[in-house]
């Protein structure tokens, strides 16, 4: 639902693009291509960004709940998280500004690493959400109702 959403926005900004400034606008065709044209770049990156992280993610967090068992969330939650948001990072960074030559290799490599510490910060000081909403669903269906959920959504990843 977010690609499409995100597509729909970009399809309307490439539309936008193509029709002419009225004759009377302060803004003019050079002006609102440079602010608007940019934003194409954007979102691609940010749809390209968005679909990679989350399989990665979705794939990371299985792999390790299945090595781990039920044991460790805070590592399948938190690091399956952190994978993911490295790679968000780097690649919406790198096709936004880095492809179309708005920033230098060096400057992507700064914005992509600073971006991706305030990421990985959020993700860390968010670990004991988890646990908490975790046991407001175990309170709320009960313990056993809730492992039982876990474990049938486990063996549909399989």
């Amino acid at each position: 639902m977010t690609i499409a959403l995100i597509v729909y926005a970009f399809v309307v900004l490439f539309a936008a693009i193509q029709v002419p400034a009225a004759s009377f606008s302060p803004v003019t065709d050079e002006q609102f291509r440079a602010v608007f044209g940019q934003s194409l770049w954007i979102i691609v990156g940010s749809v390209t960004a968005f679909a990679i992280s989350q399989l990665i993610d979705v794939v990371v967090f299985w792999f390790v709940r299945h090595k781990t068992g039920e044991k460790l969330l805070w590592l399948r939650a938190t690091g399956s998280t952190a994978i993911s948001q490295l790679i968000d990072s780097f690649v919406i960074i790198g096709i936004a500004f880095w492809l179309p030559g708005k920033v230098k290799t060096d400057e992507f490599l700064i914005v992509a690493a600073t971006n991706y510490s305030y990421k990985f910060l959020i993700a860390v000081s968010l670990t004991p959400f988890i646990y908490m909403g975790h046991a407001v669903i175990d309170r709320f269906l009960g313990a056993e109702e809730s492992h039982s959920l876990i474990e049938r959504a486990a063996r549909q990843s399989n």
